[in-house]
């Protein structure tokens, strides 16, 4: 008798849950793995589709940012369908800066590619050269031939989630491949970059500030030189960021260097960054 009412009690299978308990169990779980969860079967796939379980992954403030990027309101849009958008990576001001979500984490991060720079002398082709590359989010680089006076100047503002992020200058030494073979970077015009260090620096409206130098050695490779680290409190109230890379010694030339783009991340989400070679 107990055996038989145990084998009944065990015939239920996953699709016998309630939708709003499978729900519950997914707003738990990463994004990646609401994402396998929701094929299993029918009930795990209309329960994944949940506004409350995907607005848990969304920043803080993403009203603010489908305002911003859209120019809509988000109302009326679902919280998965906004989450999607955000991880394919949105660009705005003229397609200069991108932001993007990680897919594991559900964090931040942004890019601003290098025609969003103030650049001294970019617009002369005697020190300067715009080359397409598919290692750049944007699928354009600046590549320096050769000045006296090097100066990289931006600024943002911005309503970031509320959190501690990192700014990098990703960089190249030596003439970057316009494709994905590795060979093909040209070091002949490196030089300079062993004499003085390049300076970085950068600060923020909430008066945080971070100076740092360094040589610049790692040739054939992109490399995301540390500026600093700011934190965000409220992300209701915008934040102004300057930032700036400079090497003014005009006591000799510096040349063969590539310039992506300045990119912002989450302090945690740095190391992993590296390792996707986005930094």
């Amino acid at each position: 008798m107990g055996a038989r009412q145990s084998g009944m009690a065990g015939t239920g299978g996953l699709g016998d849950f309630p939708e709003c308990c499978v729900a519950m169990i997914l707003a738990r779980l990463d994004p990646p793995e609401i994402c396998r969860f929701a094929m299993l079967n029918r009930a795990f796939r209309r329960a994944s589709l949940a506004d409350f379980v995907w607005e848990s992954k969304l920043p803080a403030n993403y009203e603010y940012l489908v305002r911003k990027l859209f120019d809509e309101s988000p109302n009326g849009k679902s919280k998965r369908e906004i989450y999607s958008w955000f991880c394919k990576g949105v660009r705005f001001d003229a397609a200069t800066k991108e932001i993007w979500l990680e897919k594991g984490s559900g964090r931040m991060c942004m890019a601003i590619s290098w025609k969003g720079l103030k650049i001294t002398g970019i617009d002369d082709r005697r020190y300067w050269s715009h080359i397409p590359c598919q290692e750049s989010r944007f699928h354009s680089i600046a590549y320096l031939h050769q000045v006296w006076w090097l100066e990289v100047t931006g600024e943002l503002d911005f309503n970031f989630p509320a959190g501690t992020y990192s700014l990098y200058f990703r960089l190249h030494l030596g003439k970057a491949p316009k494709g994905l073979n590795r060979r093909a970077c040209n070091l002949d015009q490196v030089h300079g970059w062993d004499i003085k260090p390049v300076r970085f620096q950068m600060s923020a409206s909430n008066g945080q500030q971070a100076i740092s130098q360094c040589y610049l050695k790692e040739a054939g490779s992109w490399v995301g030189y540390h500026v600093g680290d700011f934190t965000v409190e409220n992300h209701h109230v915008p934040l102004n960021i300057k930032f700036a890379m400079t090497q003014i010694d005009c006591t000799h030339t510096k040349g063969g260097l590539c310039l992506d783009c300045v990119i912002i991340c989450p302090c945690e989400s740095a190391e992993a960054l590296k390792r996707a070679q986005v930094l």
